[in-house]
């Protein structure tokens, strides 16, 4: 089956015609799912747990934090289930798990429910967010695969802009636990045919096949030369920072306008810096994969320190609203440019191993982020240092990530090995 003729012709990933933009299509729906239940509906389900069952804030964002923490213990392994399985019966078993977890939460009765269910939800989420749609994806493109994985992750941004304002007024029209189980029911109904239909065997010049062919390493060897590669941990670790303050300035973001311009202009700032977070994504999508990546990252990380550097200094509506859009500009590409540079710098062998372990510590870290900006502003009595230690960090990232190890050497060494 591996070696059916129609899938060793050429293929030419620009035309519109090449299933591989099925594939997009489908990952594009995956994502608006699983940021919207898993990603943004956080805030709606922090919020309604509070209200219904007058819990602390403290005991269900802890609940977040567990649910963060597990995603990303499962993140890891992501890129092997792809491989061994295939993308069909994973992307089926993620839908499943997100729409269990949407049911597990609007039935949830006592705290350890809330976590058992954050528990389930961390299944989901690894089987529909980052890791997954770019695994699916790099098995379907290669030279236009920064343009796929960039079009696809617009569903994370449809997902907060459209998706959270549906199920919050789902919710006041018929009860939290009823929109839970109508936006799990929802999920199955539109997300199952379609990749049922459209999700078949990849074409055999693409990753998964050449990884199934010439693999003479195992998974957790690559995982042991990938965290003592230069050129992987200086990607990893320069991502895993801007992602820890973009998240924690983000989340806070409202917090720290709402007394500086009022809470309808803080709200007119997240609702711009969103919008020109899918701009950016869509127009960055045209040249992506032309771009020396590892510059292109330098330049968004500075761009975002620049702009955090206004946001702290300047109080002017217009300004501050000016610099959250610089910011959000870049926001999006920041998820998809470590699976280019991973993509270009190391054997496509690897590439399911090594961007699933990229974005489990990347996952990790930025979990930390929203509380330690919390922290500090409550240590310090104001926002400006935290916003300092990001603009730090964004300057520090930038730095590192020009840092770059041997092209290919990674498996070039284990396989000697």
């Amino acid at each position: 089956m591996l070696d059916n003729p129609h899938h060793a012709t050429p293929t030419d990933e620009s035309s519109l015609r090449y299933e591989g933009w099925r594939i997009v299509a489908v990952c594009f729906l995956l994502a608006t799912f699983g940021w919207g239940l898993g990603f943004y509906g956080q805030s709606v389900y922090v919020a309604e747990l509070q209200r219904a069952r007058g819990w602390p804030t403290t005991l269900i964002s802890a609940g977040t934090t567990f649910f963060y923490l597990f995603g990303a213990l499962l993140v890891v392994f992501v890129g092997e289930a792809v491989r061994t399985y295939g993308p069909r019966l994973c992307l089926v078993a993620g839908t499943l798990a997100m729409a269990a977890a949407a049911v597990a939460i609007g039935a949830v009765r006592e705290p350890w429910q809330l976590y058992l269910a954050d528990a389930v939800l961390a299944f989901g989420w690894a089987g529909t967010s980052l890791a997954m749609i770019t695994n699916t994806i790099s098995l379907w493109f290669d030279r236009k695969r920064g343009m796929a994985i960039s079009l696809a992750l617009n569903g994370a941004s449809f997902g907060g802009i459209v998706g959270v304002p549906l199920l919050v007024t789902l919710i006041g029209h018929i009860g939290f636990a009823s929109a839970m189980y109508a936006a799990a029911g929802a999920m199955l109904v539109l997300l199952l045919p379609v990749i049922l239909l459209f999700v078949g065997q990849p074409p055999a010049h693409h990753g998964w096949h050449a990884a199934a062919k010439a693999r003479p390493q195992s998974s957790t060897e690559i995982r042991a030369w990938a965290l003592r590669d230069v050129g992987f941990l200086t990607v990893t670790i320069a991502f895993a920072l801007v992602l820890f303050a973009q998240v924690g300035f983000i989340v806070h973001l409202i917090s720290f306008l709402d007394p500086v311009i009022g809470r309808e202009r803080a709200a007119v700032a997240v609702a711009v810096l969103t919008a020109m977070a899918v701009v950016g994504r869509v127009l960055f999508s045209l040249v992506i994969d032309r771009l020396n990546q590892r510059l292109a990252s330098a330049l968004s990380f500075l761009s975002q320190a620049a702009a955090l550097l206004v946001v702290i200094n300047l109080r002017n509506d217009y300004v501050l609203i000016a610099a959250c859009a610089v910011f959000g500009f870049s926001v999006g590409n920041l998820i998809t440019l470590p699976s280019l540079i991973v993509q270009q710098e190391f054997d496509s062998a690897a590439f399911g191993v090594l961007i699933s372990l990229n974005t489990a510590i990347n996952q990790v870290t930025y979990a930390f982020g929203p509380g330690i900006v919390g922290a500090l502003r409550d240590w310090s009595g104001g926002y400006s240092l935290p916003f300092y230690l990001c603009i730090a960090l964004e300057v520090v990232a930038a730095a590192l990530i020009m840092v770059r190890g041997k092209p290919k050497a990674l498996v070039g060494r284990i396989s000697e090995a």
